[in-house]
């Protein structure tokens, strides 16, 4: 590492998720100029499973922004730069030359074993030129920094004048496409990596450097429009008055619940089973349980008694706790619960789950769903949060919505979903009587649960919620 690498610290963008390959930066915390401190946080960015804050490794001060907020950013690009080293005076990065820096060349001889092969040195990124007659003709020089012309600076004999023995080759325009531009576009090293962590064609960019050198001001131009096409309206028909649509890019979090409902939509065979059950005695006993001292400051609320209904029927019917292994043609069967609880976030829908909440008491149980809640509704979920989970819970009741067939998380066999809880007529001891009501469905996966299983599973939670005793008995 050289003296000016280990000054200039480059921060790259981590796979804060499993495997994740982008995220988006939301927010800059710093400026150029600021000075950080090893464990600050200096950005927020979003991946496809949540918001998570940047803590930077190293003190300094920070020297570059590579991105603007909003950029989405592929893992392991450097996303700022922070100098080390702040008192050593000015330097500049060697991973950050000045922007439209022109790169001048010394007209010295080329190297034997160069000549040898047919070729000379080019810029530093333009790559080897081959066996031929078509070079790049160098830039000229101030005369103040000439030194004795080499053979190949040689200007090119008259064409009436005899051969010399080993006439030097003329040099020539570099080779031109159709459009009369380089076929290989002309960058330095950082400019191309530039271009391709923006997403930008070199192909694409109007050169404004000397020889028609592509600068880093060049890229961000060429990336400025690309942006300014994306989040310019399109032009409505003529039919549709202006102003009454809205675009808005789908990514983060709602790209990946998009991408990943339909996965599951059109890979597991969905089968969705409903019953109607009467709930009033479990509302009764949540009234009772906000009373009772040992779960007081807790979230107890109807969801809580049907989390715990659900894993009931899990403990009874084991099998159902799943998932299906495509790759090795396996039925995956999980001895320990994490049971996800489906939450709508200004960024969209996220399932973090509960970890071995089979293994927690109800006291524990809420407590739990109530932080996991909370979080979400903040943004703050992390991507440990959200994986591992193995059976979801999804609560549509809150919303006024009596059943639905929910879409199966990836990688589970099952989904619940809870519909609101009403005062209906109902036939309660021989009598039609006023009983709170709610509707519940379950989706499952029928490559590995069988109408059998389901409906079991189905029942069991009904009957829990119908008679809440049972989650002493069935204990």
């Amino acid at each position: 590492m050289t003296a000016v690498e280990q000054r200039f610290r480059e921060f790259k963008m981590p796979d804060v998720g499993e495997g994740l390959t982008e995220a988006e930066i939301l927010k800059w915390f710093v400026a150029p100029g600021d000075t950080v401190t090893d464990g600050q946080v200096v950005c927020e960015v979003e991946t496809a499973k949540a918001a998570v804050e940047l803590p930077i490794p190293f003190d300094g001060v920070v020297h570059e922004l590579r991105f603007d907020e909003g950029t989405t950013v592929d893992v392991g690009t450097p996303i700022i730069s922070v100098d080390t080293d702040p008192g050593a005076g000015e330097a500049a990065p060697q991973t950050a030359p000045a922007a439209g820096e022109a790169v001048a060349e010394a007209p010295a001889a080329a190297p034997e074993s160069e000549e040898k092969e047919g070729r000379q040195a080019n810029l530093v990124g333009y790559g080897a030129a081959p066996a031929s007659t078509k070079r790049r003709p160098r830039k000229p020089l101030p005369s103040a920094q000439r030194s004795a012309p080499a053979p190949s600076a040689a200007a090119p004999a008259p064409q009436a004048a005899a051969p010399a023995p080993a006439p030097a080759r003329p040099e020539a325009a570099p080779e031109l496409n159709g459009s009369g531009r380089p076929a290989r576009p002309l960058a330095k090293p950082p400019v191309r990596k530039l271009a391709k962590d923006l997403g930008i064609d070199l192909e694409t960019v109007t050169p404004s450097g000397a020889d028609g050198i592509i600068t880093r001001e060049d890229v961000h131009a060429a990336a400025e429009a690309v942006q300014a096409a994306r989040e310019t309206p399109v032009a409505a028909p003529a039919t549709a008055p202006q102003g009454r649509e809205r675009r808005v890019p789908v990514k983060g979090v709602r790209k990946a619940t998009a991408q990943a409902m339909v996965n599951s939509a059109f890979t597991a065979p969905h089968v969705t089973e409903f019953v109607t059950v009467d709930v009033t005695r479990t509302m009764k006993l949540v009234s009772e349980l906000k009373q009772d001292p040992e779960l007081a400051g807790l979230r107890v609320n109807p969801l809580l008694l049907v989390a715990k209904a659900l894993l009931v029927a899990i403990r009874r019917n084991p099998d159902i706790n799943a998932t299906w292994d495509e790759g090795n043609q396996e039925i995956v069967y999980k001895d320990y619960v994490n049971l996800g609880i489906a939450a709508a976030t200004p960024r969209g829908l996220i399932v973090p789950n509960i970890k071995d909440a089979d293994a927690k008491t109800l006291p524990e149980l809420a407590s739990a769903l109530g932080e996991l809640v909370g979080t979400a509704r903040e943004g703050r979920t992390s991507p440990a949060e959200m994986s591992g989970g193995t059976i979801t819970i999804t609560n549509v009741g809150v919303f006024g919505i009596d059943a639905g067939t929910p879409i199966i998380n990836p990688g589970e066999s099952a989904i619940l979903a809870f519909g609101a809880v009403k005062l209906q007529p109902w036939v309660h001891k021989g009598e039609v009587k006023p009983r709170q009501v709610t509707t519940l469905a379950l989706s499952f996966d029928h490559r590995l649960v069988d109408g059998e299983l389901g409906s079991k599973v189905l029942a069991d939670v009904a009957a829990v919620l119908e008679r809440p005793k049972r989650l002493i008995t069935w204990a």
